[in-house]
C-alpha cells in the first residue's frame, strides 16, 4: 500500500512541478479583472480629479498624513502635480488595457497591480466591495503565469518561441529598471521602501529569466526557474481560489446573524432606496412580491453558505456557479452596480470547468472569423514550457 501512496504523491509533486494549472482560468480571471478596472477608469474619467486627483474631498496632505500611519502603498502620493496624477492614472488605464490583452503580461501585471494600488490608496473611502476584490487579484495576479493561453504573449511564443530575436523585452526592461531607480529614489522620501525592494527583485528576476532563456535555454537553471515559476503560480491559484471561498463564506454567515435575512426582508429595503434604483420601476414590481423577496433573500443565503462545500461535487459546484453569476448580474442591473459584479464575475471564473472555457473560445475564435477581415484561429502553443512567452518581461 505504501508505495502506491508513494507514486500518487510523486505524481502530485511532478504535477505542481512541471505544470502551471489552471491556464483557462488564469486567463480568463485576467482578462475579467483587467476590464473590469479599465471600464471603470473609462467611466471615471470625467470625474477622476473629484474621486482621486486634486479636487478630491480626501485632500493630498490628508493621504500623506493616512500612508503615513498605515504604509500603505500609492506613488499618487510622490507628489501632488497634477501632471503626475494625469501620468498615474493613464499608465492604470493603459495597463488595465494591456493586461487584458496579455502584452508582456509579466511586466504588465505589476504595473496594472501599482496602478490599482495607487488609485485606491489614495482615496480609501472611495469605492465598495468590488474594489476590494481587484485590490486583492492586482497583487494575486502578479504571482501567476496567466498568459498562457488567450493572450498575445501566448501567440508571439508559438510564433517564434524564445527570446533570440526580441527586442521589445529588453527595452521595456531597460525603461521600466530606470523608472524604478528613479521611484526608489523617491519612495524613500516616501516611506515605501518595502514595496520598491519587491519591485528590484521582480525587475531582476525578469532579467534572470531571459538571460538563462537567451544563453542556455536547455539546462539546469532554466528547469529550475521554471520549476519555481509554476510552483508561485499553483500556489497563487490556490490562494485566489481559497479568497473566493472566503468571502462567500464570510458574506454568507454575517448575513445569517442579521435580523433582516432571517425574516427574509433583506432585500426589500435596497430595492426601495434612490441609490440603489436605476430601474425604479423593474425594483418596484420585483419589491411588491413578498414570496419572491423571501425567496431570493434566503435563496442568497443558502448559495453563499453552501458554495465552498460544493467544490467536492463538480455537478453542484457547476450549478451553483451558474446561480451566482446570474445574481451577480442581476445585481448589476436592479441595484446599479456593474463593477462590483463583474469584479464577483471574474473572481468566480476561476472555478469554470475547462471543457467549457475551451468551447468557448473556440466560439469566439469562430465568431471572430466570420467577421470581415477576421483571420480565424489563431496558432496553436505547444505543451510544455513553451506555453510560456519567453521573453525578458513578457
Amino acid at each position: 500500500m505504501k508505495p502506491d501512496q508513494d507514486r500518487k504523491l510523486a505524481r502530485a509533486v511532478q504535477l505542481i512541478t512541471s505544470t502551471a494549472l489552471g491556464p483557462y482560468q488564469s486567463a480568463v480571471v485576467r482578462i475579467g479583472f483587467g476590464a473590469t478596472w479599465l471600464l471603470f477608469l473609462l467611466r471615471e474619467l470625467p470625474h477622476r480629479h473629484d474621486l482621486y486627483g486634486p479636487d478630491g474631498p480626501w485632500s493630498w496632505d490628508m493621504g500623506q498624513e493616512l500612508i503615513a500611519g498605515n504604509n500603505a502603498f500609492s506613488v499618487l502620493l510622490w507628489s501632488d502635480s497634477a501632471l503626475w496624477f494625469e501620468f498615474v492614472y493613464g499608465v492604470g488605464v493603459l495597463s488595465s488595457l494591456l493586461m487584458m490583452l496579455g502584452w508582456r503580461t509579466r511586466a504588465v501585471s505589476v504595473l496594472f497591480m501599482v496602478g490599482v494600488l495607487s488609485l485606491q490608496n489614495r482615496s480609501i473611502f472611495v469605492g465598495d466591495g468590488g474594489d476590494n476584490v481587484v485590490h486583492l487579484m492586482a497583487v494575486y495576479l502578479v504571482l501567476t503565469r496567466c498568459a498562457q493561453v488567450w493572450s498575445l504573449d501566448a501567440r508571439r511564443a508559438a510564433r517564434a518561441p524564445g527570446p533570440g530575436h526580441d527586442r521589445a523585452g529588453p527595452v521595456l526592461w531597460t525603461v521600466l529598471g530606470a523608472m524604478l531607480f528613479v521611484g526608489t529614489v523617491v519612495g524613500r522620501v516616501g516611506g515605501d521602501t518595502w514595496i520598491l525592494v519587491l519591485f528590484w527583485g521582480l525587475w531582476v528576476a525578469h532579467g534572470l529569466w531571459w538571460a538563462v532563456n537567451r544563453f542556455a535555454p536547455d539546462s539546469e537553471p532554466r528547469t529550475l526557474l521554471d520549476v519555481l515559476a509554476n510552483l508561485v503560480h499553483n500556489t497563487a491559484l490556490v490562494v485566489i481560489m481559497a479568497e473566493v471561498c472566503l468571502i462567500y463564506a464570510t458574506a454568507g454567515w454575517y448575513k445569517i446573524q442579521g435580523s433582516r435575512w432571517q425574516d427574509g426582508t433583506a432585500l426589500y429595503y435596497p430595492l426601495k432606496l434612490d441609490y440603489f434604483t436605476p430601474w425604479p420601476e423593474l425594483s418596484g414590481l420585483l419589491a411588491s412580491g413578498g414570496v419572491m423577496v423571501m425567496l431570493l433573500t434566503y435563496g442568497t443565503v443558502l448559495v453563499q453558505v453552501a458554495f465552498p462545500f460544493t467544490l467536492f461535487n463538480r455537478r453542484v459546484k457547476n450549478v451553483l456557479l451558474v446561480v451566482m453569476m446570474l445574481e451577480h448580474a442581476a445585481i448589476a442591473v436592479l441595484l446599479g452596480l456593474p463593477f462590483f459584479s463583474l469584479a464577483m464575475i471574474a473572481a468566480d471564473a476561476v472555478f469554470l470547468p475547462t471543457g467549457f472555457l475551451v468551447g468557448l473560445g473556440a466560439l469566439v475564435v469562430r465568431s471572430l472569423g466570420r467577421l470581415p477581415g477576421g483571420r480565424g484561429a489563431p496558432p496553436q502553443v505547444r505543451r510544455g514550457s513553451e506555453e510560456q512567452p519567453r521573453t525578458l518581461v513578457g
